[in-house]
C-alpha cells in the first residue's frame, strides 16, 4: 500500500534523576556523598532508507517514544542512557511540526542512512556528589532529570525519480511505464485507474538506467486540489525531467499540452521550468498518421518551439528513441 502523507506524535526519553546517597563502610564515620548521575534520555531520530518507498508503518501507529534514562545510583553510579528510537523514513520524506496548531519544516530525509535529529532526550539529573562544596560536604539535594520533549510531526513524501510522466486521466502512462520497466501499474481503459503513483527502472543498457515515475492523471484545475490534484503534484516537484505524454486521440493536443503546462505553474512555478519532453500516444489507433503527424509537428514548432516524438507503447513505436531522447536529457542536468 502507497501512503505519501502521515501525522504522527514523538516523545523523547526523560533523563533520569540524580541520586542522593552517603557512602556507608564499616570504620568509616562520616562518608561523604556518592550519589550518581541520572542517564541521559533517548531521543528521537529519523533515518533515511532506500529499502522503503511508503509511509504506511506510519498510517496506524502514531505515538512514538523513546526510553527514559535510568535514575543515578549510590558509589557513584551513572544512570543508563535510555535507548534511541529511530524512525525509517523513504527518500524525499519532509518533516513539519505542527505542534500547537503551528507549521514549520524541521527538515527532510535525501539520502540513505542520513540522520535527523528530531526530539532529543532530556539531560541526566546531577547526583548529590556534584553538589559538595568545602561549606556543604554533606549535601541532600540531587537534581531531576531533564524533561522529555513531546512534538506533533506532519510527514509528506515527494517520490525521488528521474523522470515524471505528467498527463490528462488515460493518456496512456501506465502502459508505457509497465512497457519500458519492470513496473506493473494497474491498466485499464477508464479515467483515474491510477490513484497512486508508481515507479519503474528503465534500463538504457548494462551499466545504465534511470527512475520514472507514473503520476496520477492530472485535470483541469488540479492545482487548487481538484480531482486529488495536490496528493498528486508534489511527486513531480523532484523530478529532474518531465515527460508530457498527450493522447493523439485528443480534440486539441496542443491545447491539452498548454492546460498541464499551466497546472503546474499554478502549483508551483517552477515546475514548467523544469527541463521536458513531449511525447504523443496511441499512435497505434491512427489511421492518416502522416497526414496528422505533419499538422501536430508543424502545431507544437510553430506556437510553441517544441518538438515531439509521437509513440505507441502497445507497438513499441519509437520507444527506444524516447528512452534514449529522455536518458540524454536527464545527463545534461547533471
Amino acid at each position: 500500500m502507497f501512503i505519501d502523507y502521515a501525522r504522527i506524535k514523538i516523545e523523547s526519553g526523560k533523563g533520569g534523576d540524580g541520586c542522593i546517597s552517603f557512602r556507608r563502610e564499616k570504620c568509616v564515620a562520616k562518608g561523604g556523598p556518592d550519589g550518581g548521575d541520572g542517564g541521559k534520555g533517548g531521543s528521537i531520530i529519523a533515518v533515511g532508507s532506500e529499502n522503503i518507498n511508503t509511509l504506511v508503518a506510519y498510517r496506524y501507529n502514531k505515538l512514538f517514544k523513546a526510553k527514559r534514562g535510568a535514575n543515578g545510583k549510590g558509589s557513584n553510579q551513572t544512570g543508563g542512557g535510555g535507548e534511541n528510537r529511530f524512525l525509517e523514513l523513504p527518500l524525499g520524506t519532509e518533516i513539519f511540526d505542527i505542534t500547537d496548531g503551528k507549521r514549520e519544516k524541521i527538515g527532510e530525509v535525501t539520502t540513505h542512512s542520513q540522520e535527523l535529529f528530531l526530539a532529543e532526550g532530556g539531560n541526566g539529573g546531577r547526583g548529590n556528589t556534584r553538589f559538595k562544596t568545602s561549606t556543604n560536604k554533606a549535601p541532600r539535594y540531587a537534581k531531576p532529570g531533564g524533561d522529555s520533549i513531546y512534538l506533533e510531526l506532519e510527514l509528506v513524501l515527494k517520490l525521488m525519480a528521474d523522470v515524471g510522466l505528467v498527463g490528462f486521466p488515460n493518456a496512456g502512462k501506465s502502459t508505457l511505464l509497465s512497457n519500458i520497466s519492470a513496473a506493473h501499474p494497474k491498466i485499464a481503459d477508464y479515467e483515474f485507474t491510477t490513484l497512486e503513483p508508481s515507479l519503474g527502472v528503465v534500463q538504457i543498457n548494462e551499466y545504465e538506467s534511470f527512475v520514472m515515475a507514473d503520476i496520477p492523471g492530472i485535470i483541469e484545475g488540479a492545482h487548487a486540489g481538484k480531482g486529488l490534484g495536490g496528493q498528486f503534484l508534489r511527486h513531480i516537484q523532484r523530478t529532474k525531467v518531465l515527460l508530457f505524454l498527450i493522447d493523439m486521440n485528443s480534440n486539441n493536443p496542443l491545447k491539452d499540452y498548454q492546460i498541464l503546462q499551466k497546472e503546474l505553474h499554478l502549483y508551483d512555478p517552477h515546475l514548467d521550468k523544469k527541463p521536458h519532453l513531449i511525447a504523443l500516444s496511441k499512435l497505434d489507433t491512427i489511421n492518416e498518421k502522416d497526414e496528422l503527424l505533419t499538422l501536430l509537428k508543424d502545431e507544437f514548432e510553430d506556437k510553441l518551439h517544441e518538438n515531439i516524438i509521437p509513440i505507441s507503447a502497445i507497438s513499441n513505436e519509437n520507444l527506444a528513441e524516447l528512452k534514449f531522447t529522455l536518458h540524454k536529457i536527464i545527463k545534461s542536468t547533471l
